[in-house]
């Protein structure tokens, strides 16, 4: 169990800004039990939801939703954003492998990077916006949850192409801690939002599976860049599809949620 409190504690320094306090010893404790990822998921989300529930009582849907935007990168930091801005320098350049590689980890932002993070916000921004109010903290909460089960799918399915910090989390997750972790997100998901929240979890693994699959064709394997911007992309998706299924007139059905 302190081992469990000792990885949670250091999930929540690897994967927000909270000033918890964060030492390899945590990490390598983290590495042991990356499936407690959408557990940390939860608990941003539901700060997001709170965020959330301020906004929308106060300002319009758009301001709502910049603002949240904001909120996210002031918690999680820009280092999974940064990942995806690599992730894309390194897809869009049309050459050979190591000169993909050498864009992924060239410092500078190219134009691959710059769509990449504007899709990801514009899509995200785009689904804020339209999500119902009512209907936005859970969708928030379960998306927060799917994005980071998708990074423990991407780490479990994924080869490592190179040491390195980021990568620490891609040698070390197995099969068994997607399963733990998918288990952990299912009960997660489907006590705030019922079957929807199921389904919104399942896209984002399938978007995961896709980054892995994207990694492996165009770097051969997958860097700490991949994993972060994993969690960009299934935000993305989890809120995206959250909407289209609202607008289909489908609620929530949460245990949690709904009495609220």
């Amino acid at each position: 169990m302190k081992d469990h409190l000792l990885a949670l504690k250091a999930g929540f320094g690897f994967l927000s800004t909270i000033p918890v306090g964060i030492s390899m010893e945590g990490i390598e404790a983290l590495m042991r039990h990356i499936y407690l990822f959408p557990l940390v998921g939860a608990a941003l989300g539901l700060i997001y939801a709170a965020i959330a529930l301020a906004l929308t009582a106060v300002v319009p849907p758009g301001i709502a939703a910049a603002l949240i935007i904001v909120a996210i990168f002031k918690l999680c930091g820009i280092n999974h954003a940064d990942g995806l801005a690599d992730f894309g320098d390194g897809v869009g350049a049309h050459t050979t492998v190591d000169k993909k590689i050498a864009a992924m980890k060239d410092v500078h932002i190219g134009t691959g990077g710059v769509l990449f993070v504007t899709l990801s916000i514009l899509a995200v921004y785009g689904s804020l916006t339209a999500i119902p109010a009512a209907a936005l903290p859970v969708s928030l909460v379960v998306a927060e949850v799917a994005a980071k089960q998708s990074m423990v799918a991407f780490a479990a399915f994924s080869t490592p192409l190179h040491q390195g910090f980021g990568s620490i989390a891609i040698q070390n997750a197995d099969r068994a801690d997607f399963l733990l972790g998918l288990g952990a997100a299912a009960l997660l998901c489907g006590a705030f939002a019922g079957p929807l929240g199921i389904a919104v979890l399942l896209a984002a693994q399938v978007s995961a599976f896709y980054m892995v699959a994207v990694s492996r064709r165009n770097f051969g394997g997958a860097t700490g860049d991949g994993f972060g911007a994993t969690n960009e992309v299934a935000r993305a998706v989890s809120l995206v599809l959250a909407n289209v299924l609202l607008a289909q007139g489908l609620g929530w059905g949460g245990a949690i949620w709904t009495p609220w």
